[in-house]
Protein backbone atom coordinates (compact mmCIF):
# COMPACT_ATOMS: atom_id res chain seq x y z
CA UNK A 1 0.00 0.00 0.00
CA UNK A 2 1.31 3.43 -0.94
CA UNK A 3 0.76 6.71 0.85
CA UNK A 4 -1.79 8.58 -1.25
CA UNK A 5 -5.21 10.15 -1.05
CA UNK A 6 -6.59 7.28 -3.12
CA UNK A 7 -5.22 4.67 -0.74
CA UNK A 8 -6.60 6.55 2.22
CA UNK A 9 -10.03 6.73 0.56
CA UNK A 10 -9.93 2.98 -0.02
CA UNK A 11 -9.14 2.32 3.65
CA UNK A 12 -11.82 4.73 4.85
CA UNK A 13 -14.41 3.19 2.52
CA UNK A 14 -13.58 -0.32 3.69
CA UNK A 15 -13.65 0.71 7.35
CA UNK A 16 -16.98 2.52 7.01
CA UNK A 17 -18.53 -0.55 5.38
CA UNK A 18 -17.17 -2.85 8.06
CA UNK A 19 -18.37 -0.63 10.89
CA UNK A 20 -21.80 -0.18 9.32
CA UNK A 21 -22.32 -3.95 9.18
CA UNK A 22 -20.68 -5.00 12.45
CA UNK A 23 -22.29 -2.28 14.58
CA UNK A 24 -25.83 -2.45 13.20
CA UNK A 25 -27.27 -4.27 16.22
CA UNK A 26 -25.40 -2.07 18.71
CA UNK A 27 -26.61 1.08 16.94
CA UNK A 28 -30.17 -0.15 17.40
CA UNK A 29 -29.65 -0.79 21.11
CA UNK A 30 -28.10 2.65 21.56
CA UNK A 31 -31.07 4.22 19.75
CA UNK A 32 -33.50 2.34 22.00
CA UNK A 33 -31.75 3.67 25.09
CA UNK A 34 -31.70 7.27 23.86
CA UNK A 35 -35.24 7.25 22.48
CA UNK A 36 -36.51 6.05 25.86
CA UNK A 37 -34.69 8.93 27.56
CA UNK A 38 -36.03 11.52 25.11
CA UNK A 39 -39.58 10.24 25.64
CA UNK A 40 -39.07 10.68 29.39
CA UNK A 41 -38.04 14.33 28.83
CA UNK A 42 -34.39 13.41 29.21
CA UNK A 43 -31.36 15.08 27.66
CA UNK A 44 -28.46 13.39 25.86
CA UNK A 45 -25.13 14.52 27.34
CA UNK A 46 -22.15 14.02 25.00
CA UNK A 47 -18.56 14.08 26.23
CA UNK A 48 -15.26 13.43 24.51
CA UNK A 49 -11.69 14.52 25.13
CA UNK A 50 -8.91 15.18 22.63
CA UNK A 51 -10.08 14.56 19.07
CA UNK A 52 -13.07 12.67 20.46
CA UNK A 53 -14.54 16.04 21.35
CA UNK A 54 -15.59 16.12 17.69
CA UNK A 55 -18.01 13.32 18.52
CA UNK A 56 -19.72 15.47 21.15
CA UNK A 57 -20.07 18.26 18.58
CA UNK A 58 -21.55 15.76 16.14
CA UNK A 59 -24.29 14.91 18.64
CA UNK A 60 -25.04 18.20 20.36
CA UNK A 61 -26.33 21.27 18.57
CA UNK A 62 -26.03 20.59 14.87
CA UNK A 63 -28.51 20.71 12.00
CA UNK A 64 -30.49 17.48 11.72
CA UNK A 65 -29.60 16.51 15.27
CA UNK A 66 -31.68 16.19 18.40
CA UNK A 67 -32.42 19.38 20.32
CA UNK A 68 -32.31 17.78 23.81
CA UNK A 69 -28.53 17.41 23.72
CA UNK A 70 -25.81 18.93 25.87
CA UNK A 71 -22.08 19.07 25.14
CA UNK A 72 -19.63 18.56 27.99
CA UNK A 73 -15.96 19.52 27.57
CA UNK A 74 -12.89 19.73 29.78
CA UNK A 75 -12.82 23.50 29.32
CA UNK A 76 -16.12 23.66 31.24
CA UNK A 77 -13.84 23.62 34.29
CA UNK A 78 -12.61 27.07 33.26
CA UNK A 79 -15.62 28.56 31.47
CA UNK A 80 -18.22 27.40 33.98
CA UNK A 81 -16.27 26.28 37.02
CA UNK A 82 -14.01 29.28 37.51
CA UNK A 83 -10.75 27.35 37.41
CA UNK A 84 -7.64 29.03 35.95
CA UNK A 85 -6.97 28.61 32.25
CA UNK A 86 -3.63 26.92 32.92
CA UNK A 87 -5.60 24.01 34.38
CA UNK A 88 -6.20 22.90 30.81
CA UNK A 89 -3.62 20.87 28.93
CA UNK A 90 -3.10 17.59 27.07
CA UNK A 91 -2.59 15.61 30.29
CA UNK A 92 -5.84 16.73 31.92
CA UNK A 93 -7.78 13.88 30.31
CA UNK A 94 -5.70 11.46 32.37
CA UNK A 95 -6.77 13.00 35.69
CA UNK A 96 -9.71 11.11 37.27
CA UNK A 97 -10.37 13.91 39.76
CA UNK A 98 -11.85 16.25 37.13
CA UNK A 99 -14.77 13.93 36.36
CA UNK A 100 -16.79 14.76 39.46
CA UNK A 101 -16.50 18.50 38.88
CA UNK A 102 -17.54 18.12 35.24
CA UNK A 103 -20.61 16.15 36.29
CA UNK A 104 -21.50 18.77 38.90
CA UNK A 105 -21.24 21.54 36.30
CA UNK A 106 -23.52 19.74 33.86
CA UNK A 107 -27.27 20.37 34.23
CA UNK A 108 -28.08 16.69 34.78
CA UNK A 109 -31.45 15.14 35.66
CA UNK A 110 -32.17 11.49 36.55
CA UNK A 111 -33.82 10.76 33.19
CA UNK A 112 -30.77 11.90 31.19
CA UNK A 113 -28.53 9.59 29.17
CA UNK A 114 -24.85 9.91 28.25
CA UNK A 115 -22.77 9.26 25.12
CA UNK A 116 -19.04 9.16 25.87
CA UNK A 117 -16.33 8.94 23.23
CA UNK A 118 -12.72 7.89 23.68
CA UNK A 119 -10.69 6.10 21.03
CA UNK A 120 -8.44 4.43 23.61
CA UNK A 121 -11.07 4.23 26.35
CA UNK A 122 -8.44 4.16 29.08
CA UNK A 123 -7.79 7.72 30.28
CA UNK A 124 -8.58 8.50 33.88
CA UNK A 125 -11.02 11.38 33.40
CA UNK A 126 -13.18 9.44 30.94
CA UNK A 127 -13.24 6.20 32.92
CA UNK A 128 -14.02 8.04 36.16
CA UNK A 129 -16.77 10.02 34.42
CA UNK A 130 -18.28 6.80 33.06
CA UNK A 131 -18.14 5.26 36.53
CA UNK A 132 -19.94 8.25 37.99
CA UNK A 133 -22.60 8.16 35.26
CA UNK A 134 -23.41 4.53 36.07
CA UNK A 135 -23.33 5.11 39.84
CA UNK A 136 -25.98 7.80 39.34
CA UNK A 137 -28.18 5.40 37.36
CA UNK A 138 -27.92 6.90 33.86
CA UNK A 139 -27.86 5.01 30.61
CA UNK A 140 -24.44 5.06 28.95
CA UNK A 141 -23.38 4.60 25.32
CA UNK A 142 -19.63 4.40 24.62
CA UNK A 143 -17.91 4.96 21.28
CA UNK A 144 -14.38 3.58 21.24
CA UNK A 145 -11.89 1.51 19.24
CA UNK A 146 -12.07 -2.10 20.37
CA UNK A 147 -8.70 -2.86 18.78
CA UNK A 148 -6.86 0.08 20.31
CA UNK A 149 -8.47 -0.21 23.72
CA UNK A 150 -7.83 -3.94 23.80
CA UNK A 151 -4.09 -3.37 23.49
CA UNK A 152 -3.93 -0.67 26.19
CA UNK A 153 -3.61 -0.80 29.95
CA UNK A 154 -6.13 1.34 31.79
CA UNK A 155 -4.84 4.60 33.26
CA UNK A 156 -7.63 4.55 35.85
CA UNK A 157 -6.86 3.24 39.37
CA UNK A 158 -9.66 0.67 39.07
CA UNK A 159 -8.06 -0.92 36.02
CA UNK A 160 -11.34 -0.57 34.14
CA UNK A 161 -11.86 0.87 30.67
CA UNK A 162 -14.75 2.83 29.16
CA UNK A 163 -16.06 -0.28 27.42
CA UNK A 164 -16.30 -2.10 30.76
CA UNK A 165 -18.84 0.39 32.05
CA UNK A 166 -21.17 1.15 29.14
CA UNK A 167 -24.63 -0.28 28.54
CA UNK A 168 -23.91 -0.19 24.81
CA UNK A 169 -20.46 -0.14 23.19
CA UNK A 170 -20.04 1.08 19.61
CA UNK A 171 -16.73 0.07 18.00
CA UNK A 172 -15.48 2.76 15.62
CA UNK A 173 -13.31 0.20 13.80
CA UNK A 174 -10.12 2.25 14.06
CA UNK A 175 -6.84 0.31 14.24
CA UNK A 176 -4.34 0.52 17.07
CA UNK A 177 -2.81 3.97 16.81
CA UNK A 178 -5.76 5.23 14.70
CA UNK A 179 -3.71 6.03 11.59
CA UNK A 180 -4.02 3.58 8.69
CA UNK A 181 -1.28 4.02 6.07
CA UNK A 182 2.14 2.76 7.23
CA UNK A 183 5.17 4.97 6.57
CA UNK A 184 8.50 3.53 5.38
CA UNK A 185 10.41 4.80 8.40
CA UNK A 186 7.80 3.76 10.94
CA UNK A 187 4.55 5.25 12.10
CA UNK A 188 1.48 5.84 9.96
CA UNK A 189 -0.72 8.56 8.50
CA UNK A 190 -4.45 8.84 7.83
CA UNK A 191 -6.52 8.52 11.02
CA UNK A 192 -10.09 7.22 10.74
CA UNK A 193 -11.69 7.33 14.20
CA UNK A 194 -13.28 10.76 13.79
CA UNK A 195 -14.90 9.72 10.52
CA UNK A 196 -16.34 6.45 11.77
CA UNK A 197 -17.40 7.92 15.12
CA UNK A 198 -19.33 10.61 13.25
CA UNK A 199 -20.96 7.90 11.15
CA UNK A 200 -22.05 6.03 14.28
CA UNK A 201 -23.34 9.20 15.92
CA UNK A 202 -25.44 10.06 12.89
CA UNK A 203 -26.73 6.51 12.53
CA UNK A 204 -27.83 6.48 16.15
CA UNK A 205 -29.51 9.88 15.76
CA UNK A 206 -31.40 8.74 12.67
CA UNK A 207 -32.54 5.57 14.44
CA UNK A 208 -33.72 7.56 17.47
CA UNK A 209 -35.81 9.77 15.19
CA UNK A 210 -37.17 6.68 13.41
CA UNK A 211 -38.33 5.27 16.74
CA UNK A 212 -40.06 8.49 17.70
CA UNK A 213 -41.78 8.71 14.31
CA UNK A 214 -42.95 5.10 14.62
CA UNK A 215 -44.92 5.98 17.75
CA UNK A 216 -46.45 9.13 16.26
CA UNK A 217 -44.21 11.61 18.06
CA UNK A 218 -42.75 14.79 16.60
CA UNK A 219 -38.98 14.45 16.88
CA UNK A 220 -37.30 17.54 18.37
CA UNK A 221 -34.75 18.08 15.60
CA UNK A 222 -32.68 21.14 14.74
CA UNK A 223 -32.88 23.01 11.48
CA UNK A 224 -29.80 24.76 10.16
CA UNK A 225 -29.48 28.22 11.67
CA UNK A 226 -28.44 29.38 8.21
CA UNK A 227 -31.76 28.83 6.45
CA UNK A 228 -34.91 30.98 6.66
CA UNK A 229 -36.86 30.42 9.89
CA UNK A 230 -34.14 28.15 11.27
CA UNK A 231 -33.51 30.34 14.30
CA UNK A 232 -37.20 30.62 15.16
CA UNK A 233 -37.72 26.87 14.84
CA UNK A 234 -34.70 26.07 17.01
CA UNK A 235 -35.47 28.69 19.66
CA UNK A 236 -38.98 27.32 20.10
CA UNK A 237 -37.71 23.78 20.65
CA UNK A 238 -34.81 24.83 22.86
CA UNK A 239 -37.24 26.62 25.19
CA UNK A 240 -38.57 23.22 26.27
CA UNK A 241 -35.15 22.39 27.72
CA UNK A 242 -34.23 25.79 29.13
CA UNK A 243 -31.25 25.60 31.47
CA UNK A 244 -30.54 21.99 30.52
CA UNK A 245 -28.69 22.23 27.20
CA UNK A 246 -25.47 24.01 26.36
CA UNK A 247 -23.58 24.22 23.13
CA UNK A 248 -20.16 25.01 24.61
CA UNK A 249 -17.53 27.34 23.22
Amino acid sequence: MTVSAEDYLAVVTETIGRVAVSQREAVGRAADLIAEAVRADGVVHAFGTGHSEALAMEIAGRAGGLVPTNRIALRDLVLLGGEPADRLGPMLERDPSVAHRLYELAPVRPTDVFVLASNSGVNGAMVEFASLVKERGHGLVAITSAQHSGRMTSRHPSGRKLSDLADVVLDNGAPYGDATLPLPGGGAVGAVSSITAALLAQQVTVEVVARLLATGERPPVYLSANIPDGDAHNTELEARYAGRIRRGS
